[in-house]
């Protein structure tokens, strides 16, 4: 019924047998070849991204013809790498059986210490005056410090400037003094701009500090705290503890508008509204700069316009509130009366995709940065003003241009097919 079963010493037999008559063949099948001439431009790994498969300057939002409104710039992942590092520089000769045993170490080991650092769990981005992007890194216990110009990357390290327990959220104020929650220790660090711890406070306050913003006019350095459901709220040069907005103590509970159930970010706009993720609830909360409720929008779904998770918030120069939504692994862009505008990525590791993206920040250059922490890595995008919009729309019309006008906000829901989306225009 099932046939004769070669024993395993014949199938071994006939396998080698195989084997031997396939190299046979392929020896003279090969020996007239040429070696292939090696490529005219030899595209280094770390250089793909900049020499590219594709034109990374195409990834843009939405889609051409329409106006363009987002556009991806760059992307980092830490310090750079040395291939060299890895080469073997010499032979000395194996090592011998006894020096092994003993734990003797080769001169030409790779130190961990000279091995560079890539990120590996950053929660909270900020950019400085200069244009610097900073990112805390969890995993490595550090604040990376990317420069977009020159390539640089710099490290305030755990141990080595400052000690930290946990670092999770970023905001630098208008004198580039540096603000970091730390979880860990449950305090907040400030850095002046040499990055030189300068102080701390918080600690006999903050169980769970996760984002941190500062109101540059009204003095005030708003801290979330998660596990605790409140926004305390600092004074930004005494560090006094002024008020709180929100309700303790009611373990992620409460629904009602002006409460939170385990918010994340938090960030303020021009006139000092202060605009919080409520992240359980699945909604923007907002408030004015008394820590008054003004109003509240979003709900829990699985389009584009609803929340699964949102964390990271930030205003732009024209009031648009962007989202990062974590669990949708998009960025969502409202008008203030929370009329969703535009948005994109999706799941992925392609440039203008996200995975477990965190938070969002976006400086006077309307340059967007983003932070991922199943990848470990760091997005800038270039937000085009509603300004910038309306002066490309009217060259296209003073040129007889036919395209298009933008597509109506509603079609921003239509599931995008590819990297760069299928979206609306932010007006």
């Amino acid at each position: 019924m099932f046939g004769h079963r070669p024993s395993d010493r014949t199938r071994r037999l006939s396998g080698i047998g195989l084997l031997a008559l396939a190299l046979v063949v392929a020896v003279p099948a090969h020996a007239d070849k040429k070696k292939a001439a090696p490529p005219a431009d030899n595209v280094k790994l770390g250089d793909q991204r900049s020499k590219g498969y594709f034109d990374l300057s195409k990834i843009v939002w939405p889609n051409p013809p329409a106006i363009t409104r987002i556009k991806f710039v760059d992307l980092f992942t830490g310090q750079k790498v040395d291939p060299n590092l890895f080469t073997k520089k010499s032979d000395k000769g194996k090592q011998k059986w006894m020096d092994r045993l003993a734990g003797t170490k080769q001169t030409d080991e790779i130190r961990i210490k000279d091995l560079p650092f890539q990120l590996i769990r950053p929660y909270g981005v900020a950019v400085d005056s200069k244009g610097l992007i900073y990112a805390a890194d969890q995993g490595v216990s550090a604040i990376f410090i990317f420069n977009p110009e020159t390539k640089a990357v710099e490290l305030i390290g755990n141990g080595n400037q400052v000690h930290f327990g946990g670092v999770s959220g970023l905001a630098i104020d208008d004198n580039d003094r540096l603000f970091v929650t730390d979880v860990g220790l449950h305090r907040v660090d400030v850095f002046s701009p040499a990055h030189k711890l300068e102080s701390t406070f918080g600690a006999d306050v903050l169980a769970n500090p996760s984002s941190v913003a500062i109101d540059t006019e009204n003095r005030f350095a708003y801290v979330v705290d998660t596990q605790s459901d409140v926004v305390d709220v600092f004074d930004a040069d005494t560090f006094k503890l002024l008020r709180k907005i929100g309700t303790a103590g009611k373990k992620h509970t409460l629904t009602a508008p002006g409460t939170f159930a385990l918010p994340t970010g938090v960030a303020v706009d021009h006139d000092g509204n202060v605009y919080v993720t409520d992240t359980f609830n699945n909604r923007v909360e907002i408030f004015d700069a008394d820590g008054g409720f003004v109003s509240t929008f979003g709900k829990n779904g699985d389009g584009p316009q609803d929340f699964e998770r949102p964390k990271g918030i930030a205003i732009d120069c024209d009031g648009h509130i962007w989202v990062a939504d974590s669990a949708q692994d998009r960025v969502k862009v409202y008008n203030q009366e929370g009329r969703l505008l535009i948005y994109f990525g999706q799941h992925g590791e392609y440039p203008g995709r996200f995975m477990g993206i965190h938070d969002i920040a976006i400086d006077k250059n309307n340059r967007v940065v983003t932070s991922e922490i199943f990848p470990g890595r760091v997005q800038m995008f270039r937000y085009v003003t509603d300004a910038e919009a309306e002066a490309e729309k009217k060259r296209r019309e003073g040129e007889g241009d036919s395209k298009p006008a933008d597509p109506p906000a509603q079609k921003a829901a239509q599931p995008a097919p590819s990297a760069a989306g299928k979206d609306s225009t932010a007006k």
